[in-house]
This record gives structure tokens, C-alpha cells and sequence, in this order.
């Protein structure tokens, strides 16, 4: 049985020198109060994890991190390497060598954790669970709750504990449970002839008593100690994020074509929400399909097996010789420029796979034979087929895949992007990726040649674009992820399947709790959705609160203008939320969608408050490699109790004058209630019913008013619209200044009447309502506004 780890907010004489002192909170209370003007506001907080006896170390048969045993049972071949004072590397070692080992580390019982695995080559998604025998084959992180006390009267306040499986020189690791409740570990070169018999830095082991801050300083220690990959804070983001875009997969898919691009981008101009950049998906290459004959009926599979024949476009972007009376364009570079011109796009980006295509280069032909592909036909590693087969891939290891030369990836990489360049592309979303650990036989193992072709990947996008302008996809393998440099875009979900019912609450769910990771080294990808669906709201919410890319995938026509119009502003752009959107705290052991019982919350920040999405995800879908089947019989309404306090680091905005009350404003009900930051209220919500809150706090100006603002209530995000406030405690001349975005409704909760309002410096009537929601409207076509609010 794992005991639990104490935690406890000790005197200042105990702290070492180099300990941090929040004024704000001590973090693992999660106890709130204002600070005084007089205090620093610094966000920095102190950690138990600066405490020497913390660090995880081998005891009489336990792995013992802070004095108490997670794992027990722990055979003699386990080997701990210690680091700081809160972590180490576990691994282990075999009397034989081989190129994949599976290594028993000890048995792990009666524990609330979280895992993030691949249920699929290609992708993520979590478990929850208590022991062991919860944990899935080719678990890529996982998470341990502990508490202090007994299992009948735990603690209030628990710690955590980390388990990270990373790459340990030409091997890749990953976790699994057995049903001994004995957790396992699998490290594998994908290549027989790449062996070992030991991995002594497997597993990077760590503790603390905030679990998001103990996910971040363990990626960047991982970033100093690994050298092989950057986390998210230090990359250039792409211009992409900040504004409204369209790809063409689900409107298309492979039938893509100009008439239909040229529609779909005039009808979301037309509705006043313009797309300002665009991916073309799959379907624009030169590719050739020997297993799919035209007017033959179509097989299933046979798309993943077409090969890329050259890297210009296909005939239906470029004109052929004889066409002149066709609806083609001369060439890419002209539909490219033709399309940027009508309709303002500022970014095109299109679509290719990390091979090339689907089934790579087309051995023979006379465009790709400088890259010498050669056909293989991809294996699968033990791990993934335990879990879940992907139609893709079942073809390509029918079909085979033609593999570039890793000598020549460089040079096709380079040639490619330079044609795109070429034609007024500027980016790319490159697909396909974990296909490299299939095909690593006699090219030097699935890290190597993840690493080389990583590498020329992004140096590519280094020399030929100039905006860091790659999205990835089909990379979640922790191959992938830590030899992540530069990339800053990944998708973090299976696809958006807008044909099944039973997907819409696992997408939003996955995501969500695989940004836990995800979000440390990229920003985290929610995939495009319809606009027009029964689901659409829920995914535009989902999107709100992800601070994510914000795309659709609309058929032409077929828009929903008044769910576009609260992510979107006229100009085209989006008001994003800072971080990468996360679990609250209670949410993080608990499953939100086959549980019958619990709402997902997702917070995230602005520059001047918070965000929480609430979601009811129960009843609709199962999730995968589970035998456990969705409550049928479901409440037909779920309550839950959401707080201030569920959004992390609200502190970054709280300064010196906050009262220690924060303002919800509900966009669901409209209304705002005023809170303190521990209290608690409800919200009941449908399945497939969501709602966002944005939390304010409250804050004094001229040593009277309590003011807080809200931002453009109209908008889902709606704090996302204020750019920067100015609250001062002691003056009695100077009004209140915001300085914001967008048309629309600006609120704000104010506990007196206002004197006056200005919007850029002409007065506007204002609404200030019995429940102190102050209303004041700004005109259409104002794409930034400066309010002063006078007393």
C-alpha cells in the first residue's frame, strides 16, 4: 500500500536559503488572500520540493520519495539515479541484451492516478484509475495524487508525484501495468539490430504539491538535462494563433479544389467573420495510386496508399498544356496570390506528410528518384498492437510505405518548402509523423531516425519560412515530443470526427488532459470542427478557453454565423487565452466522460482575468481500450461546484489593490455574481452543454469604488478583448482606464453607478444593472478602444 506524503507550510526559520516565499498563497493550501499594496506581487512560489529528504531513492525493497514509499516490492535489477532534491532517473537492468526489454520496477496499489497513453499510434488519450493493473501499455506520463493520513481521513490537501518515461540514448521508454498491480517498464530501439542490456535514465521521477508547476519545472529540467528538445515558453509562436482561419479536410477531404476554396473563403467574408489563414489539407499533391483504379469501386484503405510522384501540385491547381478552357489555374503561385488578394488571407498553409504522402515517394519516378526511396513495409511495436489498430496504418503495412533516403531528407525537405515558398505558401502542416518508429529497421533505430529527421524538418522551416510556420500532426509519441526544438504547434487529439456523436466529448476531454503534457513543450492543437453541427458550441467553447489555433472546417455555405461571431471579431482575429487549457485541479483523477456524475472545468488566464469552461461530457461516448461502456441511464443533468480558485495562477492579476472578491460573469446566464476566492457555487449543465465563466477580481479604485472588469461580454472569451487596465487605489481625479479590442458589449462589475463613460474619448450611454453589471457599447467597425470610467 502507498503511503501518503505530508505536506505542510513550515515557519520561515526551516526554509534553506535558497527557498522562494510567495506573498501571494502557499501553493499546496491552496489558501488565498489579497495582497497589500504595500507587498510584492511577484508569482513566484515557494515549493516543498526545495527540502532535502525529498527526492525519490531505493529503501529495503520501496522506491521512497519524501520519506514514503510509491513503490514496493521493487526487484534488485531497478537502479535510482538522484538529481535535485525532488527528482531522479529510474531505470534498470538485464543479464541479456536485446533491443526491447520489459523491466518489472515494483508494485504500485490504492493511489488515485492519471495516465496519458497512446491508444493508437498516432495518439493520446487519459485513464484514471487506482493501482497498477489501471495503467495502459505505452503510458507516456503519468501521475500519482498522495495525501497525508489514512485512507479513511486523508488530508485535504495532497502532493504529487511524476513519472516521465523519456529517451535514454538510442532507446525509447514507456510505462504499462499488469494485473499484479506491478508497474512496468518497456524501453525499445525499433531496430534488432540496435541492442542493450540496460537503461539506468529511463524514467525521470519527480514530486511537488502543484501539479501544473510540477509539470513545468520537470519538462524544463528534462529540456537542460535531455539537450534534444525546447519547451513552449522559449519558441517563436506563429502569426497563425492569432487569428481566425479555415482548413479545407472535412469541407473536401482528398476532393479538394479551387472553385470550392474560392466559395468556402467567400462565404465566411460574407458573413462578417473572415478567414485570415488557410490550410490545404490532403489533396492538392502529385501523387499516384496504384490500389485505387479509377471507376473501380472503392476499396477501403487504398487512400493511405498513394505515393507522392512529384512535389508540385496536381492538376487541379495547376494548368495543363491543352486546358486552357479549364476552371485550374495557371499554377499554385497564382491561385495562391489570386486568393490572398480577393480575400485578405494574410497565411496559406498546406498540407503534406513527413514522408512526403501517405505511402511516401514513388520508388521510379523520375522527380523523386533523387531521394531514393525505398519501398518497406512498416512494424508496429508490441505496445501499439496491444492497444488500439488504425485503419492508416493496417494499409500502409499492406501497401508498404516508400521511404526517403535519410541522406536525402535534408535536400527534399529543403526542395519542397523552397517550391512553396516559391508559389506565396507560407507554411505548412506536416502529417504522418510517428510513421518513423515503424520503419527504423537498418536505418539506426526509431530515435535516431526520429532525431535526423526532426532535425532537417525543422531546419527546413528555419531557412524557407519566416514565421516558425509549421503545424504538426500525428506526432504524439514521446519520440516526436522530445526532439521538439522548434516546433510550436501540435495536434493534441484524434481527428474531429463530425459523422459520430459518440467522439464530440472524447475530443474535447483528450485534449484537455493531454495539454497537461502536450502543454509544456507546444501549444496544443483542438483540430478544426463545424460551425454548423449539433456539437458546435461546444467545440467553439472548448476552442475559447484552449488558447489554441481557432479553425473550422465548414462545408461552403453551410456556417453558423452567431456561434463564429463569439470566437471571432470582424477583422478576422480571435481573442486567445495565454496558456494551453488545462483540467482544474479536481478534475485531474476523475473522468469526466464515463463517470455519470462529474463536469470537466478548463481553466486558463488573460492579461487581466481568468477563464473557466465547464463542460458536461457524460452520457454521449466511451472511450477506447476500455471494457467499461458509457452510463447509459446518465442524470439528464450534472451539477458541479466551480470556484475562483479552479483557475491556477489568478495571482498573475490580482495586484495590490484586489479586495480578495472576485466577479463571475456567466456568458450562459449573462449575469455576474461577486465571490471570494474560495467560495464555491454550482452550475448544472445537459449533456453536451457547456458554459465559460470569466473571473475578475475585484479590485479598488480611489479608495471607494470596487471595480472588475469583464471584457466583451458578447464573445465567449470574453476577457480576451482587455489589453491592460489601470486601477488606481489613490486618486480622486483619474477615472478608470481599459484599454481593449473589438466592437461590441464591454461589462464590467462596479459596486457604484459611474459618473461618465468614454470610448476613445467620446462619452457613451452606459446600462448598470441592479446585480452591478455595468454595460457600455462599443460601435462597429472600432477594432481598439481606450474606456475611461469616471466617478
Amino acid at each position: 500500500m502507498v503511503q501518503a506524503i505530508a505536506a505542510s507550510c513550515s515557519p520561515l526559520s526551516s526554509l534553506p536559503l535558497n527557498a522562494r516565499l510567495s506573498p501571494f498563497r502557499c501553493s499546496h493550501r491552496r489558501s488565498w488572500r489579497p495582497v497589500e499594496a504595500s507587498r510584492s506581487t511577484s508569482t513566484t512560489t515557494w515549493k516543498h520540493s526545495m527540502f532535502i529528504g525529498t527526492r525519490p531513492v531505493l529503501k529495503e525493497g520501496a522506491l521512497s520519495v519524501d520519506g514514503k514509499d510509491v513503490l514496493t516490492d521493487v526487484p534488485e535489477n531497478v537502479v535510482v539515479t538522484p538529481l535535485t532534491n525532488s527528482s531522479a532517473f529510474v531505470g534498470a537492468t538485464s543479464n541479456v541484451e536485446g533491443s526491447r526489454h520489459v523491466f518489472t520496477l515494483g508494485v504500485i496499489q490504492n493511489i488515485r492516478l492519471l495516465c496519458l497513453f497512446r491508444f493508437k499510434i498516432w495518439w493520446m488519450i487519459p485513464r484514471v484509475g487506482a493501482s497498477g493493473s489501471d495503467i495502459p501499455v505505452e503510458t507516456q506520463m503519468l501521475l500519482l495524487e498522495v495525501r497525508e493520513g489514512s485512507d479513511l481521513e486523508p488530508s485535504d490537501e495532497p502532493s504529487y508525484i511524476l513519472f516521465l518515461p523519456v529517451l535514454d540514448g538510442k532507446f525509447r521508454s514507456s510505462l504499462q501495468g499488469n494485473m499484479a498491480d506491478e508497474l512496468e517498464l518497456c524501453i525499445e530501439s525499433g531496430d534488432p539490430a540496435i541492442v542493450t542490456s540496460e537503461s539506468r535514465k529511463a524514467v525521470f521521477v519527480n514530486y511537488g504539491e502543484n501539479p501544473f508547476d510540477l509539470m513545468k519545472e520537470s519538462m524544463k529540467f528534462l529540456e537542460k538535462e535531455l539537450g534534444t528538445f525546447a519547451v513552449r515558453e522559449r519558441k517563436q509562436m506563429p502569426a497563425i494563433l492569432d487569428w481566425f482561419g479555415w482548413c479545407t479536410w472535412d469541407a473536401f477531404y482528398q476532393e479538394v479544389n479551387p472553385k470550392g476554396i474560392r466559395q468556402g473563403l467567400k462565404s465566411l467574408s460574407d458573413g462578417g467573420t473572415p478567414a485570415k489563414f488557410i490550410i490545404i489539407d490532403d489533396g492538392w499533391q502529385d501523387t499516384s495510386n496504384e490500389f485505387q483504379k479509377e471507376g473501380e469501386p472503392f476499396v477501403e484503405g487504398s487512400e493511405f496508399g498513394g505515393r507522392l510522384v512529384s512535389i508540385k501540385e496536381n492538376q487541379k491547381f495547376r494548368r495543363s498544356e491543352n486546358g486552357s478552357l479549364s476552371e485550374a489555374p495557371t499554377d499554385l503561385k497564382e491561385f495562391v496570390s489570386d486568393i490572398k488578394g480577393t480575400y485578405g488571407l494574410k497565411y496559406v498553409y498546406v498540407w503534406h506528410a513527413l514522408m512526403g504522402y501517405w505511402g511516401g515517394l514513388l520508388p521510379g519516378a523520375e522527380a523523386t528518384k533523387k531521394y531514393n526511396p525505398v519501398l518497406k513495409y512498416p512494424m508496429q511495436s508490441p505496445g501499439n498492437l496491444a492497444n488500439m489498430r488504425d485503419l492508416s496504418l493496417d494499409a500502409m503495412e499492406n501497401y508498404g510505405v516508400g521511404v526517403i533516403d535519410p541522406a536525402t531528407i535534408s535536400q527534399f525537405y529543403d526542395d519542397l518548402h523552397s517550391y512553396l515558398v516559391s508559389q506565396g505558401v507560407d507554411g505548412v502542416k506536416v502529417d504522418v509523423q510517428n510513421i518513423l518508429e515503424t520503419v527504423a529497421t537498418d536505418l539506426g533505430g526509431r530515435v535516431s531516425l526520429t532525431r535526423q529527421f526532426q532535425e532537417a524538418l525543422e531546419n527546413s522551416i528555419t531557412v524557407n519560412f519566416q514565421d516558425n510556420s509549421i503545424i504538426s500532426c500525428m506526432g504524439q509519441s514521446t519520440d516526436s515530443i522530445y526532439h521538439c526544438q522548434q516546433s510550436a504547434i501540435t495536434r493534441a487529439s484524434d481527428d474531429y470526427y463530425p459523422q459520430n456523436p459518440a467522439t464530440q466529448t472524447l475530443h474535447i476531454a483528450a485534449v484537455a488532459y493531454n495539454s497537461l503534457f502536450l502543454g509544456e513543450v507546444v501549444v496544443p492543437d483542438w483540430d478544426m470542427f463545424y460551425s454548423l453541427h449539433d456539437a458546435a458550441e461546444f467545440h467553439a467553447v472548448a476552442r475559447a478557453v484552449g488558447g489554441c489555433p481557432v479553425y473550422v472546417s465548414d462545408k461552403p455555405g453551410n456556417h453558423d454565423f452567431e456561434i463564429l461571431k463569439k470566437l471571432v471579431l470582424p477583422d478576422g482575429s480571435v481573442l486567445r487565452a495565454k496558456y494551453p487549457g488545462r483540467p482544474s485541479r479536481d478534475c485531474l483523477f476523475i473522468d469526466p466522460v464515463m463517470d455519470g456524475k462529474s463536469l470537466l472545468k478548463i481553466w486558463n488566464m488573460n492579461n487581466c482575468t481568468g477563464v473557466l469552461g465547464i463542460f458536461n461530457c457524460q452520457g454521449a461516448g466511451s472511450w477506447p481500450c476500455t471494457d467499461k461502456k458509457v452510463i447509459e441511464d446518465a442524470a439528464s443533468e450534472i451539477s458541479a461546484s466551480v470556484s475562483p480558485s479552479d483557475v491556477e495562477f489568478l495571482e498573475e492579476v490580482t495586484g495590490g489593490s484586489w479586495t480578495g472578491d472576485c466577479a463571475i460573469f456567466s456568458f450562459k446566464t449573462g449575469s455576474v455574481h461577486r465571490s471570494s476566492v474560495e467560495e464555491s457555487m454550482n452550475v448544472t449543465l445537459k449533456v453536451l452543454e457547456c458554459d465559460v465563466l470569466t473571473i475578475s477580481p475585484i479590485k479598488v479604485h480611489n479608495q471607494k469604488v470596487q471595480f472588475a472588469p469583464i471584457g466583451l461580454i458578447d464573445l465567449y472569451n470574453s476577457g480576451g478583448a482587455i489589453q491592460a487596465v489601470d486601477i488606481r487605489s489613490k486618486s480622486s481625479t483619474s477615472g478608470i482606464h481599459i484599454k481593449g479590442r473589438g466592437p461590441g458589449t464591454f461589462g464590467a462589475y462596479s459596486s457604484t453607478r459611474p459618473r461618465s463613460c468614454t470610448v476613445n474619448s467620446e462619452e457613451r450611454e452606459f446600462e448598470f444593472r441592479e446585480d452591478k453589471l455595468l454595460k457600455i457599447s462599443i460601435p462597429a467597425r472600432t477594432s481598439s478602444w481606450d474606456i475611461v470610467i469616471s466617478y
